[in-house]
């Protein structure tokens, strides 16, 4: 199966082949700045994506272990990418419909932030 999705602007666009694992909510205080409330995103492997329009993606270096990308253009939140590993997280707001898939997972709950609650029932991790 292959899901298609964009920026905003549709600058880039990016194809990933397999279904799509159970995406998690990060709530931690990097992800809500970079996506402007929560990043919902699903791992799958670097080889499974295929993305149009690269030279759009801009890449802000957010620590010594990770990077966020970016289209160029719209300033759409597309990837978070830890440094020297094979997976590569991508931004479920977007990917076309169907997703096929469901949040698997809240994550770094005791960072979230004060002005919401997390009452979905989904599993949460501090």
């Amino acid at each position: 199966m292959k899901h298609s999705g964009s920026c905003l602007c549709g600058a880039v666009a990016f194809d990933v082949e397999g279904d799509l694992p159970g995406p998690d909510a990060c709530h931690c205080t990097m992800c809500r700045k970079h996506s402007g409330h929560v990043f919902a995103s699903t791992d799958v492997p670097k080889a499974a994506l295929a993305v149009r329009g690269e030279d759009k993606v801009g890449w802000y270096r957010s620590s010594d272990e990770a990077q966020r990308g970016f289209c160029t253009v719209c300033g759409s939140s597309l990837f978070w990418e830890s440094l020297g590993r094979d997976t590569i997280a991508v931004a479920m707001g977007a990917f076309e419909r169907p997703t096929g898939t469901h949040l698997a997972v809240h994550i770094f709950t005791a960072d979230k932030g004060d002005y919401y609650d997390i009452a979905d029932g989904v599993p949460q991790k501090a």
